[in-house]
């Protein structure tokens, strides 16, 4: 039997959002150019505890890891952190900002767009001084977009290159995803070209981010343009047209969010200084994980209390205002 291959010490970054989860591995000893040596995007599709051990298990497959430690971010951080036994928790806007200083360190503005919200980070001097979220509407997400090029018949990988073929692209209203699907179908009847149309979609998708969540904001480049819709080349153009300067598509756009939490459980760490990560290793592919949610009438918040249970034992919950049923 051959000899087992040296372990291979690692951080590992996780991000649960409510349409994806990525695994990012960082190498500590390679530069941040070259320290991602695994990454995985997976569809949540609504089974966040699933999907967490898919994850987990195609990174056994990957190769032979020692987790030095483990950072979670997302709207699922806080389930995936107690699953996981993450050494940090943190939200996206940190998240993302960590992973964006890592790759381009004089970044100045951050825009994401993802599946189902978006951000702005604006950054000064390495610091972050003003962010802004839209989670109210998807009009201008990566799942708005995913709809329309399946209505259109269109690959969504096709989507970008086709709206960088437009002429003439058309003015479609973008601040509601129903007007906007009208819209595009009113322009089509019109007998308007479908380059057009994609390239008018991608315009009224930035005029809605700059005017809602921008709202104003000055845009200083260094700017980075992340998350999925940034895999968009038509997004990507006409974004810079708006802005009148460069954005930037960083290498791993997609995972942002899971490569900083890979570098603030590698800082927490380091700091800590005993090296002891929280990582419950790999055994967790062969348990079995419940969620239950209940209602706490401790005080009249009424909070819904999400409960997490490892094979019938409490593990861990969250959800409670005041903290007496946390």
């Amino acid at each position: 039997m051959p000899p087992m291959p040296n372990p291979q010490g690692v951080y590992l970054g996780v991000d649960v959002g409510s349409v994806s989860t990525n695994f990012v591995l960082v190498d500590p000893q390679r530069s941040p150019h070259e320290a991602v040596v695994w990454k995985k995007y997976l569809r949540t599709q609504g089974a966040p505890l699933v999907i967490l051990q898919q994850g987990l298990r195609s990174l056994q497959e990957a190769g032979s890891w020692e987790v030095l430690g483990v950072g979670t971010t997302g709207s699922g951080r806080h389930l995936a952190g107690a699953v996981l036994g993450a050494d940090v928790v943190k939200n996206e806007i940190t998240a993302h900002a960590i992973g964006a200083q890592q790759l381009e360190p004089k970044v100045r503005t951050i825009i994401e767009i993802g599946g189902q919200d978006s951000k702005l980070i604006i950054l000064r001097d390495g610091v972050v001084v003003d962010f802004a979220m839209n989670t109210v509407c998807a009009a201008g997400t990566g799942s708005f977009l995913d709809q329309q090029a399946g209505r259109l018949n269109i690959p969504i990988t096709e989507f970008g290159p086709l709206a960088l073929q437009s002429q003439n692209p058309v003015r479609i209203a973008g601040r509601c995803t129903v007007f906007a699907e009208s819209d595009m179908i009113h322009k089509q009847q019109l007998g308007h070209g479908m380059a057009d149309i994609l390239a008018g979609l991608c315009q009224a998708m930035i005029r809605n981010y700059l005017s809602n969540v921008a709202k104003g904001k000055k845009l200083q480049p260094k700017v980075l343009f992340q998350g999925g819709v940034a895999a968009n080349v038509g997004m990507q153009r006409f974004l810079q047209e708006a802005l009148g300067h460069e954005v930037v598509v960083p290498e791993h756009y997609d995972v942002m969010g899971a490569l900083g939490a890979a570098y603030l459980a590698q800082e927490n760490l380091e700091r800590k200084g005993d090296g002891a990560t929280r990582f419950v290793g790999f055994k967790l592919l062969d348990n079995s994980f419940q969620s239950r949610a209940r209602l706490c009438g401790e005080c009249p918040n009424n909070c819904e209390i999400v409960e997490i249970w490892l094979d019938n034992e409490f593990l861990a919950s969250w959800g409670s205002r005041c903290g007496r049923s946390n």
